[in-house]
């Protein structure tokens, strides 16, 4: 069966096909991105039989219509949105959605003396040489009435000019687009490459994408859940847009949608700000167990694991456990309570989470949880923070992790979360593990290796201080009152054997610490500044940050995972040093995991 098929469409079909929802638009309710000047060239380029490019739609089985029936093929717009929804503007004077969600008309003028178009402005307005807005130009009278009008206002125009230019006018509506329509046997992964290989912009498009658009073809309520996705990730960076879309959005303001997120307008915290990829797996986890986005698809399109066959019967069940997911995801209740897990094991600030997808699932294993009441509230944070860290140690989220979270989540559900989650460690997180894999790990000299990170929140957790900080802690510092500093400083290490990057920017190189101590110690080795304390603990006289006392020291140096040599440390010893710091910071965390 072929993949696809290409024909030519009239531009008024295309727009007949979408008002009689046989061609779905997801992005009618998304704000129109378009220039009004883009309007005006696509315009243009129809009038004057320049080609516009090709329109992808896909074939969507068991999709709801206006008025509540069932559509056995209806048509998902998943390429050319933008110029739909020009033409519905500036052809159908079709209202498109602002930037404040507000409903606004795009007016696009023509000149039939000059054959020019413009967007409609106040001078446009007041010339009688104009169509002011050629939108009501396709919807009034015919032309024959239209052009007396004209020659009315306009008794010196010339008659054949202009009647040549409106019935070029006219014939945009005949103007043929490209439509290449793909079959609704494939999946989504498939769709998507087809997509990369027709589109000549090369304009990637993700499979959450296609789940989007899938969602958006169930009727209002279709459209209501994909605005709320849509809503709860725009809200929850900027809650201030808020009000406009109480205001502007007037379908989803009337639905039960509205105030589940309502909460959001005055949400401050930035740690985890959830994109529609990542609202879409959990709620594909937590409603279907499910991470695939072709696999959420099947669900909502009604398709029988055992049949694989369509059954419309199973859509209703599929939209209302998606739509309950998505309730539970959105609640303020649960997503408030599980930031505040995921702080209190030390990820205080989102830069110190590299995967996303490891705080998607461990946010779906919590609500998961949630449903067992043989678990208290504190026992499901335990579970949830050490899985979320178990995660981020492993790499258990990268790769093809949606195949590797349906697997945990079946497990989980025959063995119990606790007892799962042991196996794993047992496997994982032997003594070869700690030992071995961790310090190696850590050769790295990025900073952004969860392993390094798993490390700076191992000292949030247990309220270490900076690097050679009297009083200021780690967490202070991670949100801006410190600087990385290299323990062994960048310069002295290129001057004496170590020009690259990669050599002294190792990861057991660095430290927070207060700016003050970081500009202190300059170049200088740590046999000279150590030097410096050692003295300032004789005298009293401050050289370098506050510490006076010895035990004070050499607790500072314990809770930064600094060897009990670092006195003799310069670029001589440098390789030995990194080693026995590794090792250290692999401790740190592993205490730090298993105290979780």
């Amino acid at each position: 069966m072929a993949k696809y098929e290409v024909k030519q469409t009239a531009v008024s079909q295309v727009l007949s096909d979408v008002r009689s929802d046989k061609i779905a638009i997801p992005e009618l309710q998304r704000p129109f991105v378009w220039k009004t000047s883009q309007v005006r060239d696509l315009m243009d380029s129809l009038y004057n039989g320049y080609p516009v490019g090709y329109l992808i739609t896909w074939q969507s089985v068991g999709a709801k219509l206006k008025g509540g029936q069932v559509a056995a093929h209806q048509q998902i717009l998943i390429d050319g949105q933008q110029r739909v929804t020009a033409l519905r503007a500036a052809i159908a004077g079709q209202p498109v959605v602002g930037k404040r969600y507000e409903k606004k008309r795009i007016a696009i003028s023509f000149n039939p003396l000059t054959e020019e178009f413009a967007t409609r402005t106040p001078a446009i307005s007041n010339s009688s040489q104009w169509i002011h807005d050629i939108s009501e130009f396709f919807s009034g009278s015919s032309q024959l009435t239209f052009l007396r009008k004209y020659f009315d206002k306009n008794p010196d125009a010339d008659e054949g000019q202009v009647e040549a230019a409106v019935a070029r006018l006219a014939g945009i509506e005949h103007a043929q687009v490209g439509v290449i329509s793909l079959a609704d046997n494939l999946d989504v992964d498939t769709v998507a490459e087809i997509f990369v290989r027709i589109n000549a912009k090369g304009v990637p498009l993700s499979s959450a994408d296609f789940v989007m658009s899938k969602i958006a073809t169930y009727g209002d309520e279709g459209r209501n859940l994909r605005k709320l996705i849509d809503y709860f990730c725009h809200l929850s960076v900027s809650g201030h847009a808020f009000e406009d879309i109480r205001e502007n959005d007037e379908e989803f303001s009337a639905s039960a949608h509205l105030d589940k997120i309502q909460w959001l307008k005055s949400q401050s915290d930035e740690l985890f700000q959830p994109e529609y990829t990542d609202v879409i797996r959990i709620a594909g986890l937590v409603g279907f167990s499910r991470g695939k986005a072709a696999a959420i698809v099947s669900e909502l399109a009604g398709l029988d694991p055992e049949t694989r066959k369509i059954d419309e019967t199973r859509i209703p069940d599929a939209y209302a456990r998606f739509g309950h997911a998505l309730d539970k995801i959105v609640s303020r209740t649960h997503f408030e309570r599980f930031v505040m897990m995921i702080k209190s094991a030390g990820f205080i600030d989102a830069s110190m989470i590299g995967s996303k997808n490891a705080l998607n699932f461990a946010y779906a294993l919590y609500l998961r949880l949630r449903d067992n009441d043989q678990l208290s509230e504190g026992q499901r944070s335990q579970l949830v923070k050490r899985w979320f860290v178990m995660t981020l140690l492993t790499g258990r989220a990268v790769g093809s992790f949606e195949s590797t979270w349906e697997t945990d989540l079946r497990r989980i559900e025959e063995q119990g979360a606790t007892k799962y989650l042991r196996l794993i460690e047992t496997s994982e997180l032997g003594e070869g593990f700690w030992d071995v894999t961790l310090p190696q790990e850590l050769v790295s000299p990025s900073k952004r290796s969860p392993a390094f990170q798993i490390f700076l929140a191992a000292l949030v957790s247990k309220g270490a201080r900076g690097f050679l900080s009297k009083s200021i802690n780690v967490a202070q510092m991670i949100e801006g009152h410190g600087d990385m500093h290299h323990i062994v400083p960048k310069n002295h290490l290129i001057k004496n054997g170590y020009p690259k990057q990669g050599d002294y920017n190792q990861v057991a190189n660095f430290a927070l610490t207060e700016t003050p101590i970081n500009i202190a110690i300059k170049d200088y080795p740590p046999t000279e500044y150590m030097a410096w304390l050692e003295g300032q603990i004789d005298t009293g006289v401050l050289k370098l940050g506050e510490i006076t006392q010895r035990s004070d020291l050499d607790a500072n140096m314990a809770e930064n995972a600094i060897p009990a040599f670092i006195r003799e440390v310069n670029a001589d010893n440098y390789p030995a040093f990194l080693e026995a710091r590794r090792k250290l910071m692999a401790r740190v965390i592993r205490e730090y995991y298993l105290a979780l």
